[in-house]
């Protein structure tokens, strides 16, 4: 049991936590501006539900899985559900047993969440291999990879465990900042390199041993207080060949080279989701969901305030579009060259939630009730 001599600084920590997540709720909530209303549209693309599944509603953040045409999902009540990404067929579906703080990761055979207890679950192919309790609150999605999975505490701390056994195999905690940030980080991997989001800086970490081989900066803290100079990196980050791009919560968007560990750009600019990136593009929302377009090389594209306040999700992506999702579950396809509306697609009428996700030619979409909505192009 932690002694009464040692709690106040972890106990400071954790409430400093939650307050600055629950500050940044009520900012994102009621004192927002009335959403801009959107403008009649004529279709210019098509497409059509291909499924849809459900499960217990999502209120974490959640990343999908996606491998090798498989989508993994997972819902409140500790569900884990791995879907074919072609016909909504459900392959397996397995229980953590307990609600759910962060969720999933997967390498196709092997899937991990973390619940609010702060227990580390890993299934094989929907059957609970292991648990482990980490002595840390979780938000960000584990990474599965390399017969390893890695976890990404709100301290920022890095766990490491064998997928087969949940042998512990290290631990790195580097010095942090005051405040940090109740959202998912950057947790992925760049070729034999994990990538890892530690305050505004994205560091490349030997993935054996913990060892931090570089170090480069997205975003510089700003303000006249520890909330105002928050500046944690937001995951997911985006890769696009040996560049890797992603968003300083409230301060800038930038990217990095990956195999040089050198920052190549990076913009000033507000906002509290993850972006999305392609061979030629960038795209975020800022705080009030105006949209930005960056050219690959940081010079800038357009940009678009047609779906001002309208809480929008992290982007996608995809084809000729970047889609994003907003607060009445509505999808939105934007032309990635211009920002010129193209489609409009309805779910549930409640948030989309995830950063939308795509296998082949699906494009998969989660609501804060649970809703699952598959959707092809035509």
């Amino acid at each position: 049991m932690m002694s009464m001599a040692s709690s106040p600084r972890w106990l400071s920590r954790l409430v400093a936590v939650l307050a600055v997540t629950a500050l940044v709720a009520g900012c994102a909530g009621s004192s927002k501006p009335k959403p801009e209303p959107l403008a009649p549209l004529t279709p210019k693309i098509a497409g059509a539900l291909a499924w849809s599944q459900r499960v217990d509603g999502v209120q974490f953040p959640l990343a999908v899985a996606v491998v090798k045409g498989t989508f993994t999902v997972a819902g409140n009540d500790g569900t884990v559900l791995a879907l074919d990404a072609e016909s909504g067929r459900e392959l397996w579906r397995g229980s953590a047993g307990a609600k759910l703080s962060a969720g999933v990761g997967s390498d196709g055979r092997f899937a991990a969440v973390v619940t609010r207890e702060g227990e580390l679950v890993v299934f094989d192919q929907g059957a609970v291999k292991w648990r482990k309790a980490l002595g840390t609150r979780v938000t960000t999605a584990p990474l599965v990879a390399g017969e390893r999975v890695f976890v990404l505490g709100v301290d920022r701390a890095v766990q490491a465990f064998d997928v087969l056994d949940g042998r512990k195999l290290w631990l790195m905690q580097r010095p942090g900042d005051p405040l940090t940030l109740a959202q998912s980080g950057v947790l992925s991997a760049f070729k034999d390199t994990l990538i890892v989001g530690q305050g505004p800086r994205i560091a490349g970490i030997d993935p054996l041993r913990g060892e931090v081989r570089w170090d480069v900066a997205i975003g510089s803290p700003r303000g006249a207080n520890e909330i105002e100079r928050l500046a944690d990196l937001v995951g997911p980050a985006v890769r696009v060949g040996d560049v890797l791009c992603a968003r300083s919560f409230q301060a800038a968007v930038g990217c990095v080279d990956a195999q040089k560990g050198t920052t190549l750009w990076s913009k000033n600019i507000g906002g509290t989701d993850a972006v999305a990136a392609d061979a030629e593009f960038v795209f975020a929302g800022d705080a009030s969901d105006r949209i930005t377009a960056w050219k690959i090389n940081g010079d800038a594209a357009w940009t678009s305030d047609k779906l001002l306040y309208r809480s929008l999700s992290a982007p996608l992506s995809v084809g000729k579009t970047v889609v994003f999702g907003d607060a009445d579950g509505t999808l939105h396809f934007l032309a990635r060259d211009s920002g010129e509306a193209l489609l409009r697609l309805s779910t549930d009428g409640s948030p989309i939630v995830a950063q939308p996700v795509v296998s082949g030619t699906v494009m998969l979409a989660v609501t804060r009730n649970g809703g699952l909505f598959a959707f092809r192009p035509q």
